[in-house]
C-alpha cells in the first residue's frame, strides 16, 4: 500500500484560500468514497448483515504483513539503540511463525502476548496471526494474577514475554496448565523452567534479524472474518472481558488514519495529492502502549502498512520525547490529551526544534479545549481527536485541523463505513441535539466477548454496539461525548455530566487534570467532588476553582469540594482516568 496524504497541511487556512469549509461534510465523504476512489466504499455481508467497507482496505492481517515488503530497507522501529528495517522484521516474524507451528500452534489456537513496545512486539504479534491464531494482547501494566487471569481466561496455550512481565506471572505458572510454552526476549539469564525458552534462541536480537533467511508465509487458510486478536477491555468497572477481533476489524483504522487527513484537505479547498512512493517517511513517536487497541490496530498496523517509522520510549517522558522529535524529525505524536499536555508544559520544548511536528492526535480521554488551540497556536500543528473503545477497534470518529478547532468538544464525525446513533433507555434512536446512549455499527465492531455470552447479548445488539457513552450528535453528524453513562451524577434529581464540569475545569490556567466524582449525600443522594492536579510551578486555592465553576454552570453542577492533588491523578494502560480508584479514597474517608 502507498500512503495517499503524506502531509496533514496547516491548522488554518490561508488567506488566499476559500472560507472554511471549502466543502460541506456530506459532499466530502461522496467525492473521497466515489467508485474508483482510494476510499472507495462497497456493501459486504458480515453474519448476513450489510456493512459498508473500504474496497482497498487489507482484508486480513495477512495482507497487512505483506505491504511491508514494500518498504524494504526503511526503518520500522527505533528503540533505543535499536533501528529494525521492514524487512528485518518481516523476516524476524515468519522465522518465528514456523517457531510457533514446529511447537504445535494451530489456526485458532491463543497465543498470549505480554510486553512492552518492544521490537519484539510487532514480531510476536504477527507471527501469531500469520499461523491462523488469536493473538491475545495482555496489558503490560497488569500485575501477576491479573497477568494470569489473562492467561488462563484466554486459554492461551503459547506465550511471549519480556523479563519484567515474566518475572510477576513464573511462580503462579502452575495455575496456567494449558500454557505448554513460554519465550521470553532480553532475559538476562537462561531459564530454568523446562517450558521457557529464550526468543533470542530463535531469531536472535534485532540486530540479527536481517540476517535471517528470508521465510515462506505459513499455508493457513485466513478469512477476513476469522478471529484474529483478543483485547482486553480497561477493567476500570468489573473484571477484564476479552473483546475477540477479526482480520477485517484491524484493517478498517489503516484507511480511517488516511482518510481524515485528507478529509481535512478537500474541506480545506486544496486537492487531495497523488499517492507517491518516493515521498519522504512518516514518522510518529509512540506514546501509547500496543497492547491497546488504539496502539495496535491505528498506530502499528498503519505504520506496517504504510511503511511509517515508528519511534518507541521504554515510557513516556517528555524531555526524551522532545529530543527524539528533534532527532528522528517525528511528524506525529498521537497518544492520549496528557502526553500533549505534558511536551507542551515541559521546559525542554524550549530547548529543542519540534518544527517537523505537523500533527498531534489523540483519544481515549476527553481533551481541554485550552490544548486544541495551543497545539494550533504554539505548536504550529494540525490538533486530530476521535472517539473509540475495544470493542469498536480504536477510532469509529475522527476529525482533525479545522473540524476540530471548530467542535474542539466533539471527537467528530463517524468514519464513512460506520454509522452512529443516541438511543433513549427504550433503545428509541433520538433527534440531533438530544442526549443519550451513543451506539456503533461497522466493520470494526468486534465479534463480541470471549466466553461471556450473557455480556455479549447485552453490550452486541444486531450489530450494534452499546457503548455505555452519553453523547449527541449535532445536525451535521458531529459526536460529543457528554459523560460515561456509570459516571452520570444525580444530585438531588438532577443529572450532572462529569465532562461538563471537567472542561470547565480545564480551562482554568493552572489545572492540567481534572476528574469529577460522585459521594454519597444524605439527603441529595450524591454530591460532586472534584480531583485536579496543576501545571508545574502553578497554585490556586480549592474555593477558587469552584467560584470558577460556579461562574460558568448552574449552582447545583458546581463541585461541593475541590480537592489539588500534589502528583498527576491515576490513570491506566490506555491513558484514561481511574476514577474508582478516585471514588475508593472517598469511600476509605466515610468509613473512617
Amino acid at each position: 500500500m502507498t500512503e495517499t496524504a503524506p502531509n496533514p497541511g496547516s491548522s488554518a487556512p490561508s488567506p488566499d484560500q476559500p472560507a472554511w469549509p471549502a466543502l460541506s461534510l456530506a459532499h466530502a465523504h461522496a467525492a473521497l468514497t466515489a467508485a474508483g476512489s482510494p476510499f472507495e466504499i462497497e456493501t459486504i455481508q458480515i453474519d448476513g448483515r450489510p456493512v459498508k467497507w473500504w474496497k482497498n482496505a487489507p482484508p486480513t492481517l495477512r495482507h497487512t504483513f505483506m505491504a511491508a515488503k514494500a518498504h524494504g530497507e526503511k526503518t520500522f522501529i527505533v528503540y533505543e539503540d535499536d533501528r529494525v528495517s521492514f524487512d528485518a522484521f518481516m523476516r524476524a516474524s515468519l522465522a518465528l511463525a514456523a517457531e510457533l507451528q514446529t511447537a504445535g500452534v494451530q489456526p485458532g489456537d491463543r497465543v498470549a502476548l505480554a510486553m512492552r513496545n518492544l521490537p519484539e512486539w510487532p514480531v510476536a504479534f504477527f507471527a501469531g496471526v500469520l499461523t491462523g491464531a488469536v493473538v491475545v494482547a495482555l496489558n503490560a501494566w497488569w500485575s501477576g494474577p491479573e497477568l494470569l487471569y489473562g492467561l488462563t481466561d484466554s486459554g492461551s496455550t503459547v506465550a511471549i514475554m519480556d523479563p519484567e512481565r515474566l518475572a510477576r506471572v513464573e511462580p503462579l505458572l502452575g495455575g496456567a496448565p494449558d500454557v505448554a510454552r513460554l519465550y521470553v526476549c532480553r532475559a538476562k539469564d537462561e531459564p530454568t523452567d523446562p517450558r521457557i525458552r529464550t526468543l533470542e534462541s530463535v531469531i536472535g536480537r534485532p540486530a540479527d534479524w536481517s540476517s535471517l533467511p528470508e521465510g515462506a508465509l505459513p499455508a493457513v487458510a485466513i478469512d477476513p472474518e476469522d478471529p484474529a486478536v483478543l483485547f482486553y477491555t480497561s477493567g476500570t468497572s468489573g473484571v477484564p472481558k476479552g473483546a475477540l477481533g477479526t482480520h477485517r476489524n484491524a484493517g478498517c483504522s489503516i484507511m480511517a488514519a488516511q482518510f481524515s487527513v485528507v478529509r481535512s484537505m478537500i474541506r480545506r479547498g486544496e486537492a487531495p495529492p497523488q499517492p507517491d512512493p518516493a515521498a519522504p517517511q512518516r514518522v510518529s513517536l509512540v506514546s501509547i502502549p500496543f497492547f491497546h487497541t488504539t496502539g495496535c490496530n491505528a498506530v502499528l498496523l498503519t505504520a506496517v502498512a504504510l511503511g511509517q517509522r515508528l519511534v518507541c520510549q521504554p515510557r513516556f517522558d517528555p524531555v526524551e520525547a522532545c529530543a527524539l522529535i528533534e532527532r528522528e524529525g517525528i511528524q506525529t505524536i498521537g497518544g492520549v490529551p496528557s502526553v500533549a499536555i505534558a511536551i507542551l508544559s515541559s521546559p525542554a520544548r524550549l530547548d529543542h526544534d519540534l518544527s517537523s511536528v505537523e500533527v498531534v492526535a489523540y483519544g481515549g480521554a476527553p481533551a481541554p479545549e485550552t490544548l486544541v488551540r495551543k497545539i494550533a497556536a504554539d505548536m504550529k500543528a494540525a490538533p486530530g481527536s476521535g472517539w473509540g473503545m475495544t470493542e469498536t477497534s480504536a477510532a469509529h470518529t475522527h476529525h482533525m485541523a479545522e473540524d476540530y478547532l471548530n467542535r474542539p468538544l466533539s471527537c467528530g464525525p463517524a468514519m464513512p463505513v460506520s454509522e452512529v446513533k443516541v438511543v433513549d433507555e427504550a433503545g428509541n434512536t433520538l433527534p440531533a441535539g438530544e442526549v443519550g446512549e451513543l451506539m456503533a455499527y461497522g466493520p470494526n465492531v468486534v465479534k463480541g466477548y470471549w466466553n461471556k455470552p450473557q455480556e455479549t447479548a447485552e453490550t452486541f445488539v444486531d450489530g450494534w454496539v452499546r457503548t455505555g457513552d452519553i453523547a449527541r450528535i449535532d445536525e451535521e453528524g458531529f459526536v460529543f461525548i457528554v459523560d460515561r453513562k456509570k459516571d452520570v451524577i444525580i444530585r438531588g434529581g438532577e443529572n450532572i455530566y462529569c465532562q461538563e464540569v471537567e472542561d470547565v475545569l480545564y480551562a482554568h490556567p493552572a489545572v492540567v487534570e481534572a476528574a469529577l466524582v460522585s459521594r454519597p449525600h444524605p439527603v441529595l443522594g450524591e454530591e460532586a467532588v472534584a480531583f485536579v492536579s496543576l501545571l508545574p510551578g502553578q497554585t490556586v486555592e480549592p474555593e477558587a476553582l469552584r467560584a470558577f465553576v460556579a461562574e460558568r454552570l448552574a449552582a447545583f453542577k458546581v463541585p461541593a469540594e475541590a480537592r489539588i492533588s500534589s502528583s498527576m491523578l491515576p490513570r491506566n494502560a490506555a491513558g484514561k482516568i481511574v476514577k474508582p480508584d478516585l471514588k475508593a479514597a472517598l469511600a476509605r474517608e466515610t468509613a473512617q
